[in-house]
This record gives structure tokens, sequence and C-alpha cells, in this order.
């Protein structure tokens, strides 16, 4: 199974972010939420970005590419095997440079590859 960093998990039930924290863990991933609000989605704390994890297959992005800058170290010092840029997240900058590290990247919706088994 694949850990998955969440970047922009939040509480709010309504958010994609929540979805997909929860439906990951149903399918057997285990998950590191990172964001800004406080509190847990799937039984795992929500941590800020801060702490470096060093074995995180894949980065599913639920920030909008206006607030990425600011996360691009911590996005990219993470060195995932792979970036999901879910819908509304798309930044070829960012993509650039994950690809430049050797990092997949993927403009694609989590809850989808999730859904028809392509996760």
């Amino acid at each position: 199974m694949k850990k998955t960093l969440v970047l922009g998990a939040t509480p709010d039930s309504s958010r994609y972010a929540y979805l997909a924290a929860n439906r990951l863990v149903n399918h057997g991933h285990s998950i590191v939420n990172v964001g800004i609000k406080t509190g847990e989605v799937a039984g795992v704390q929500i941590e800020k970005p801060e702490t470096i994890h060093d074995d995180i297959d894949t980065i599913t992005l639920y920030v909008g590419p206006q607030r990425q800058p600011a996360l691009y170290d911590y996005i990219l010092d993470t060195n995932p095997k792979r970036i999901i840029f879910n819908p509304g997240t798309e930044n070829t900058e960012l993509r650039k440079m994950a690809n430049e590290k050797g990092i997949e990247t993927e403009y694609a919706c989590t809850l989808v590859l999730l859904s028809i088994g392509q996760y």
C-alpha cells in the first residue's frame, strides 16, 4: 500500500481532502495529514507542514496553486515518488520542479483513481 501525504487536510467533511483521506484509509493506505487546520481526519491528526517525512510514496494536493509556492521546499524535500495534482491544484511550475527531481506527477483525481482501482 502507498503511504500518502494529504496536503491540505481539513476536518471539514464537505471538502474533497477530507473525503480522500477517509477513502485512502478505507482502501488500506496509511496517511499523513498536513494542513493549516487543526483536528484529525480518518483517525490521523493534522500536522503543520514542518516535519519532513522520508517514507511518502504519494503527495495528493488539495492546496490551490496560489498557496503552493510557500510549500515548494516542503513538497520537494519530502521527495515522494509522485504528486497528484487534484482538480483545481494544477501548477506547471511545481510540476516542472518535481519532474526535474525525478518525481512523477499526475493531473488526476485521487477519489476517481481509488474508485477505479488505479491508485
